[in-house]
């Protein structure tokens, strides 16, 4: 296993944990609508808006769907600008759309809030800049530990769930952004000062045009890299967003005993957030080591094992209420895993599409994305038709299920084709 203690003496330390620095507090950004639905829908409904459970599901989707989008512009402004300059740029925009929810407060309207949405999208695009600047520095034997320590910054989410909803009852929810958009200030700043774009003898750019993506379409491994990482990174965020209104739905009561009996917490909405942080942190911590195992086992092994695991977990909380302490056992267990399969998918994409990493991270990123907006409005869709959460298992099941299918019918090709010449484990 190409272990951590690899990376001594490698590329250039100041940049990965910048990178990581970066992307991790801009995914707290990006996912910060999630741990406050409750407290934005009562905001709401004082002021005479009623939202319903698919408009709840719409407005914690917009920034998934919009960072998915956004990291394809992005990932060819990684290329075309440099790495540095999109990251500052793209930071900037996230730091004036907080400044602006925290201005409006509870005055904010539902519309409103959708835009702010869109403006966080630019928060959870920065994984297309974060991971191919950091890769840019090491060689590919370390892709697949460097990517996932990057990638790791995934656990913003988790800060979210701590903090959020605490802040937000001592001080309004709107206070969360203010703190968000502090704290982005002071990263923004620490970038300027850290990070560094390869030198050319190190990794040279080569800027593309809006015709090289549509050739990177055409390649049909490109849909199905998109494929496993709208299961594994989709399924991740998608339930990171949505974590605390299913919990909420489902388990308030035993939430609310458990707060008041063993925490000493009557708010049960903190408590949710408790036992979402304690999930997502499976899934955010775990990425790494899922980009490490995949370097000393070969990353499509490694997938079928992650999203195996996954299926079975998913299939059984469609098929039955499950009683609340093994749900949540579930639930960080399936996180565990689809936070190990973004690791190993990170781990083959630089294998296959090395001199496109920064087009490729934002295509698959976008993938991602789109991913975890169809697994919030479905599990949303599933509540608001069928009382329950079972319809929305199912589908994603059904496509953790196609991910499987597409991995045993790509697998020897690529073993045969450029797994040989890429010189990793695929």
């Amino acid at each position: 296993m190409a272990g951590f203690s690899a990376l001594r003496g490698q590329g250039h330390w100041p940049t990965l944990l910048a990178a990581f620095l970066y992307f991790d507090f801009s995914f707290m950004v990006w996912t910060m609508l999630g741990p406050l639905s409750s407290e934005i829908a009562e905001s709401l409904a004082i002021g005479g808006f009623v939202i319903s459970e698919s408009q709840k599901a719409t407005l914690l989707s917009i920034p998934v769907l919009a960072g998915a989008i956004l990291r394809i512009v992005l990932g060819f402004g990684v290329d075309k600008f440099g790495a540095k300059k999109t990251a500052l740029a793209s930071q900037l925009l996230v730091i004036i759309v907080l400044f602006y929810a925290y201005f409006r407060g509870a005055s904010i309207s539902y519309d409103e809030l959708l835009v702010v949405a869109v403006g966080l999208g630019f928060a959870g695009a920065s994984f297309a800049v974060a991971l191919p600047q950091a890769g840019q520095w090491y060689p590919p034997k370390l892709q697949g530990t460097v990517l996932g320590i990057a990638g790791a910054g995934n656990i913003g989410v988790v800060i979210d769930f701590l903090f959020a909803p605490k802040i937000a009852e001592l001080w309004g929810w709107e206070s969360v952004f203010l703190v968000g958009a502090v704290l982005s200030s002071i990263i923004f700043v620490a970038y300027i000062f850290m990070a560094k774009d390869a030198p050319l003898e190190v990794y040279t750019p080569r800027p593309k045009k809006l015709r090289d993506y549509g050739k990177l379409l055409q390649d049909r491994d490109t849909w199905w890299f998109n494929l496993f990482y709208a299961v594994s990174f989709g399924g991740f965020v998608g339930f990171a967003g949505y974590m605390k209104v299913y919990l909420m739905n489902t388990y308030q009561a035993d939430m609310s005993a458990f707060g008041i009996d063993i925490l000493n917490e009557p708010n049960v909405k903190v408590v949710a957030g408790y036992f979402g942080a304690l999930c997502i942190f499976a899934g955010a911590i775990l990425r790494p080591v899922g980009g490490a195992i995949a370097d000393k086992f070969g990353g499509v092994k490694s997938l079928y094992i992650f999203f195996g695991v996954v299926l079975a977990l998913v299939l059984l909380s469609a098929s039955v209420t499950l009683p609340f302490y093994l749900a949540i056992g579930v639930l960080f267990l399936i996180m565990a895993n689809l936070g190990m399969a973004n690791g190993a998918v990170f781990q083959l994409v630089p294998q296959r599409f090395g001199k496109d990493i920064g087009i490729m991270t934002g295509l698959i990123g976008a993938g991602g994305g789109l991913g975890g907006t169809l697994l919030i409005n479905t599990l949303g869709w599933s509540k608001e038709a069928f009382g329950g959460y079972s319809a929305g298992f199912l589908i994603f099941g059904g496509l953790v299920l196609l991910a499987i299918t597409g991995i045993s019918l790509v697998k020897t090709r690529w073993r045969t084709t450029w797994g040989v010449s890429a010189g990793g484990r695929i």
